[in-house]
């Protein structure tokens, strides 16, 4: 890796890595926005947290769909006009969930929010590491995966300091204004040069698409299994903590808001610290050293009785779950064939996504019926995944500075 990669960019390679960073930043930020409000929603609508958390396990459900619609959509009229429909639909959601009357208005919405997300990531992605060069992909990968935790970390900021004046329907108001990112891609991004020389091929049929699809489905469904741990990995450290630390710990919003915050900052630097380090160690093996050393932060991270501790748990737990976790857009596009690149690595993550759909609806009821032992049903889940984690990786392939082409 270079000592600044950034210096290698061009002003165009540049505004096409922002913009996929900015369209996943945003849209993590507004998932987060609801997981934060969980409790407040429950209160207003007068039923269980358990019961708002399905509205996580929708958002899920439904990313499949999404980035398969919008990941065929990018194949055929190219990425940066379909990334500019995926900002615009997650964010029109994001307003209209801010007016939703009744708990199963919110439900439906939830629904199609999960759709407009699941195609922000495999589009971005496409459009950004097609784009990039191929020295430093490492380090670019770990920025642009940490979209997910610099959203995590404003809707920590705006939940702590903005919660208490505008509540959890203001907090979805604010967060619509992601719809701005549309007009950046719109006057400073310009499409991705693979896509434009691939563009014959890029205009095939669906079914020809559908066709390469299957081809390819043996590592299709290997990386579903593996995004399946990542997912179990990241949701099942990640949704139900700020609803860990109100309820069984009794914190304020603004006292779990900046918790959060220094848990996000962790992950940050997690992310791009592993995802150079896998230029090095190699995509499994830095993956598998950030999941074994998650291991003995679960003690720290579930068990600490102050609001100190506790924030050091997190931050060293989201170091090594995002550290994981920042190697994923790298890797996931170095073993996808160049011809379903926009299709293949979103899908699968999305899969993934889906197979741990009910992953908070899970948690939230064990520990709701274990009289609100928030700690020992996330402490179980990070060390079972953590685990799986490091044996699905060893055990799979790997292709570090792949030529990230397109083609037929």
């Amino acid at each position: 890796m270079v000592a600044n990669p950034f210096r290698t960019l061009t002003r165009a390679q540049f505004h096409a890595y922002i913009a996929a960073l900015g369209g996943w930043s945003l849209d993590a930020f507004d998932f987060f926005v609801f997981v934060f409000c969980l409790k407040a929603i429950s209160g207003e609508f007068h039923t269980g947290v358990k019961s708002v958390a399905e509205g996580i396990f929708l958002t899920l459900a439904f990313r499949p769909v999404g980035a398969l619609v919008f990941g065929w959509l990018a194949e055929k009229y190219g990425r940066r006009p379909i990334l500019m429909l995926n900002v615009a639909s997650y964010s029109a959601v994001q307003l209209a969930t801010a007016f939703a009357p009744n708990l199963a208005a919110l439900l439906a919405l939830r629904a199609l929010f999960g759709f407009a997300m699941g195609g922000e990531w495999g589009v971005g992605a496409a459009l950004a590491l097609e784009t990039l060069p191929a020295k430093g992909r490492g380090f670019f990968s770990g920025l642009l995966q940490e979209g997910y935790v610099i959203g995590y970390l404003l809707a920590s900021v705006v939940f702590a300091y903005l919660f208490v004046h505008v509540g959890w329907r203001g907090m979805f108001i604010v967060s619509a204004a992601s719809a701005l990112l549309v007009l950046y891609i719109r006057y400073r991004v310009e499409e991705s040069p693979a896509w434009v020389a691939g563009v014959a091929p890029r205009r095939a049929s669906a079914a020809i698409l559908w066709a390469a699809v299957k081809g390819y489905f043996p590592t299709l469904c290997y990386l579903v299994l593996l995004m399946a741990c990542f997912n179990a990995f990241s949701h099942g450290s990640q949704d139900l903590y700020p609803t860990f630390l109100q309820v069984q710990h009794g914190f304020s919003a603004a006292r779990t808001g900046n918790i959060a915050l220094v848990m996000n900052l962790g992950a940050l630097a997690g992310g791009i610290c592993f995802g150079a380090l896998s230029e090095r160690l190699g995509r499994r093996r830095a993956i598998a050293l950030a999941a074994a050393l998650a291991l003995p932060m679960i003690p720290l991270w579930a068990y600490s009785h102050t609001a100190v501790m506790l924030a050091v748990g997190g931050f060293l737990m989201q170091f090594m779950v995002q550290g994981a976790w920042g190697i994923v857009p790298a890797h996931l596009n170095e073993l996808s064939p160049p011809s379903v690149r926009a299709i293949l690595p979103g899908f699968a993550y999305q899969l993934g996504n889906l197979a741990m759909a009910r992953m908070a609806p899970f948690q939230a009821g064990f520990a709701e019926s274990h009289g609100g032992d928030y700690a020992y049903i996330l402490a179980w889940t990070l060390a079972v995944v953590a685990l799986a984690l490091i044996l699905v990786t060893s055990l799979g392939p790997e292709a570090r500075a792949a030529h990230l082409r397109v083609g037929s």
